[in-house]
């Protein structure tokens, strides 16, 4: 399958159903791919932040690609985090993704090290050098330390295989002076993070957005995107007031940073579809936390009552 250039609508971010510390979810797996196709999301994105990729071993990450890449049998595009502190292993990511059928690949900038703008940009052009699929760079100040520069995605658009950018910085100017940049690039795939920013990205110049709460609700960023891209401010209105509502009630149960993505998985699993178990350091929600996510869903009619 050819990877459209430039990409465009919602492609979800996806959760990575477990079973335990290093074992997936086969049958969650299944049902999300066929859960996220019905509800008609344009691409899927694996390993990546809601993926929880940094806490996977080598070996679950391939199986991973995989089983997604084989359930999917090129319905959709595929996309792969290969984000890694060394640079080996990013391009061993990247060689499975093409091996198995995926038609893109994501990389942040290396975390741990400090790096200047210099550095990433040659680590972009070495890198897109040696993996043999299209490249999307992904701005993740948040978890990595490092931004990409809008001075600096402008360079790396100009290196062969560098096809696009997947901004999570939640930085509205940031990403105001990236678009303004590459007016003379439509081909360039600009991409947000925040779910919570899908629509205003996507009136602003963005092709599109990787959304987590796709996971269990597709249909509901599906007609965000659409009703952005149509300009139908009205829609645009309510179904972002819907968006908001489950950032603001399901996203924030518990008492950690990590609440997003905990809601997340216990939602998908409250629909039956995968289990909700976590990667090391996290552990799923208890019965209180449950029970709190399970009726603000009802409350908000995504679960029956």
């Amino acid at each position: 399958m050819e990877l459209q250039k430039p990409l465009r609508g919602v492609i979800t971010a996806m959760i990575t159903p477990l079973r335990g510390r290093d074992e997936l979810d086969h049958a969650g797996l299944e049902r999300l791919v066929e859960h996220l196709i019905a509800g008609g999301v344009h691409g899927l994105f694996i390993l990546g932040t809601t993926g929880e990729a940094p806490g996977l071993s080598y070996r679950l990450r391939a199986e991973l690609i995989e089983r997604t890449c084989k359930q999917v049998a090129a319905r959709l595009p595929v996309i792969v985090g290969i984000t890694d502190t060394a640079f080996v292993e990013a391009v061993s990511l990247a060689t499975a993704a093409r091996k198995f059928g995926a038609q893109a690949v994501v990389a942040s900038a290396p975390y741990y090290f400090p790096a200047s703008q210099v550095e990433l940009l040659n680590f972009v052009e070495h890198l897109a050098a040696e993996v043999p699929l299209p490249l999307l760079l992904y701005n993740a100040p948040t978890n990595t330390g490092h931004t990409f520069e809008p001075s600096t995605v402008l360079r790396a658009a100009a290196i062969p295989n560098v096809i696009g950018l997947k901004d999570s910085g939640g930085n509205m100017t940031y990403f105001h002076s990236v678009v303004e940049l590459l007016k003379g690039r439509p081909d360039f795939m600009l991409l947000v993070g925040p779910e919570e920013l899908l629509a205003e990205a996507v009136l602003l110049g963005a092709h599109g957005g990787m959304c987590g709460g796709s996971n269990f609700c597709p249909q509901l960023y599906v007609r965000l995107y659409e009703a952005a891209v149509a300009r139908d401010f009205e829609q645009v209105r309510v179904l972002h007031g819907r968006v908001m509502r489950i950032s603001t009630t399901i996203y924030r149960v518990g008492r950690y940073k990590s609440s997003y993505l905990k809601g997340l998985k216990c939602a998908v699993s409250l629909l039956g579809i995968s289990d909700d178990c976590m990667a090391e350091p996290f552990r799923a929600f208890d019965s209180p936390e449950r029970a709190k996510v399970r009726r603000y869903m009802v409350d908000q009619g995504l679960l029956a009552g």
